[in-house]
């Protein structure tokens, strides 16, 4: 089981900010990325519409043998994870938007969270919200149209620019000094992100707390890769593989996959 794949699904090619997280810090582990880009986005679907995917994604990644998952979408994460963990044995890893060390940290009392309608609508979400969030600010923000034009490769386009300006404005009006990135998509847009803040406003994501969780279940359930052979990565869509490669920089092969 050690040599076995990582699996890694999200609704697109969002969670490969995810993977490459994983991958710098366990270069060793071969891994399976599932982009399922033909139903992105997965924020503006139902729960069990949500569910229904998070489990076909599973299945297939079972299927070719991951000894772990990591379900790199916070809607699937928020929407789905518990009942994955109820009905499968393998471990899984989920992804959240990274509240509390922007909560602990601020020092306007005010951050912001941009997300999607799914996330932000989420049990689990507003769980760990309601958490950390006494005596601050919170200024939501749904990304309503970003995950469709990073899907399309339109990361540096005018039209990103139009709806991140119209989404930064509540925030820098609320005096945020902190940004929550709650999509997995969403680390694609940090260059564009640190031309148009303030250079006070740090931006938090999940990646790397993601990454280090990752190695500690599986240090923990014995799975770690201890082979210094060359890993192995294969990457899956159903939708264009072009852009899944040139997100990856054209460093791997993506193969395109009806499912």
């Amino acid at each position: 089981m050690q040599t076995n794949p990582i699996g890694i699904f999200d609704s697109g090619i969002g969670g490969t900010s995810i993977w490459q997280e994983i991958h710098s810090l366990l270069p060793n582990e071969n891994t399976i990325y599932l982009a399922d880009s033909a139903n992105a986005p997965y924020g503006i679907k139902g729960k069990q519409a949500i569910i229904d995917l998070s489990v076909k994604n599973t299945e297939y990644l079972i299927h070719q043998g991951c000894k772990l998952i990591v379900v790199a979408c916070n809607t699937a994460t928020t929407n789905a994870i518990s009942l994955l963990r109820k009905n499968y044995e393998v471990p899984f890893i989920g992804i959240e938007p990274a509240i509390k060390p922007a909560a602990l940290n601020s020092k306007t009392k005010a951050i912001g969270i941009l997300a999607t309608k799914g996330t932000l609508s989420s049990e689990l979400f507003n769980n760990t919200s309601s958490l950390y969030s006494h005596g601050l600010q919170v200024v939501e923000q749904v990304g309503e149209g970003l995950v469709e034009l990073i899907e399309m490769g339109k990361v540096n386009s005018e039209e990103v620019r139009m709806l991140l300006k119209e989404y930064l404005k509540p925030m820098l009006e609320a005096n945020i000094d902190y940004l929550v990135l709650g999509c997995t998509h969403y680390p694609y847009l940090i260059p564009l992100l640190l031309e148009m803040l303030p250079k006070h406003i740090k931006i938090i994501d999940s990646g790397e707390a993601v990454a280090r969780q990752t190695k500690a279940v599986l240090e923990k359930h014995h799975l770690l890769n201890t082979q210094t052979t060359k890993s192995k990565n294969t990457f899956f869509t159903n939708g264009n593989p072009e852009i899944l490669k040139g997100i990856l920089d054209n460093r791997f092969e993506v193969d395109y996959l009806n499912f």
